[in-house]
């Protein structure tokens, strides 16, 4: 391997950091190291454990994720670790050996899980599939993404909604979820143990970031509109989460004092969510901005 480059990506564990080559590294197979001692079929990983916040390893595909201990931040060694592994690679040194023995695959299962929105059910993984999350209107949206291509090949399936470990899906009228959950269940379930793509490494950086504010958007903001944000990010969204959906800041007025926010996945068109919004949201913005918050509007992604 040569001029291969590394980049650095964060994950949603601030102790694991990825560093995503742009080439593959391993073929299929994922390993998975916790001391040097384990790490004796990879020179690379060795080396990597003789840094002292250097905790676990995982190599798998084009990516290295190496998990820290708590002594560092990983804003202040990310660099150099980056170079140190992109430095090995291009020497054209060997990943893993050849007689290194995978990672044992855990058999993937899927559960389904009902909402507070009759039209949406969330299908529940016991593996995270996706680092952010990303909402599907129609296939057309869809074409850097193929397990929500897949989906929408299904007649009744009107959206699609990714995050972590969870895929939430909403149904047009045509039919009820006990006559299609376990066919979908089965579906989802098969195409991740196969290890099929699930969002293409090609999907550009706008359609990354199209559902979760960036941080020079965030940096643009005033200071009430970011409180509102680290509100949203801290006290709402969690709950949200639960229930299959997103809630996304949209914009805050500081002359109305009007606060949009836009809600996806499950919170789409919840016949709830009006609720949801005035009871918990709304409060919960007043309480915390005495002041500052007058209503909560939605806006149905």
């Amino acid at each position: 391997m040569s001029g291969i480059t590394i980049s650095i990506e964060k994950t949603s564990n601030p102790a694991i950091i990825k560093f995503e080559a742009s080439s593959f590294l391993t073929r299929h197979n994922s390993y998975e190291f916790k001391n040097i001692d384990d790490a004796k079929d990879s020179l690379l990983a060795q080396q990597l454990f003789y840094l002292p916040f250097v905790k676990t390893i995982f190599i798998s595909g084009n990516f290295i994720a190496i998990e820290r201990y708590n002594i560092v931040e990983w804003s202040d060694v990310q660099d150099e670790v980056a170079e140190q592994i992109q430095t090995y690679i291009n020497e054209g040194k060997e990943v893993i050996s050849e007689t290194a023995t995978p990672k044992k695959v855990v058999p993937v299962t899927i559960y389904a899980e009902s909402t507070p929105n009759p039209t949406v059910m969330k299908f529940v993984a016991n593996k995270k599939i996706i680092d952010r999350m990303l909402e599907f209107k129609s296939i057309d949206e869809t074409k850097y993404a193929p397990l929500a291509q897949a989906l929408f090949h299904f007649p009744f399936i009107k959206e699609v909604f990714l995050d972590k470990n969870y895929i939430s899906i909403t149904k047009y009228d045509m039919v009820e979820w006990n006559d299609i959950t376990m066919e979908i269940r089965e579906f989802i379930r098969n195409y991740i143990q196969e290890g099929k793509e699930v969002i293409s490494e090609d999907i550009p950086v706008e359609q990354k970031e199209k559902i979760e504010l960036s941080e020079e958007s965030f940096e643009a903001l005033d200071d009430i509109s970011k409180e509102i944000v680290n509100i949203l990010d801290e006290y709402i969204k969690p709950a949200v989460a639960s229930d299959g959906g997103n809630i996304m800041f949209d914009s805050y007025d500081p002359v109305s004092k009007v606060v949009k926010v836009v809600l996806q996945g499950a919170c789409s068109g919840c016949p709830s969510s009006t609720m949801t919004l005035k009871s918990g949201i709304e409060n919960t913005l007043k309480s915390l901005l005495k002041g500052h918050v007058n209503e909560v509007v939605a806006i149905n992604g």
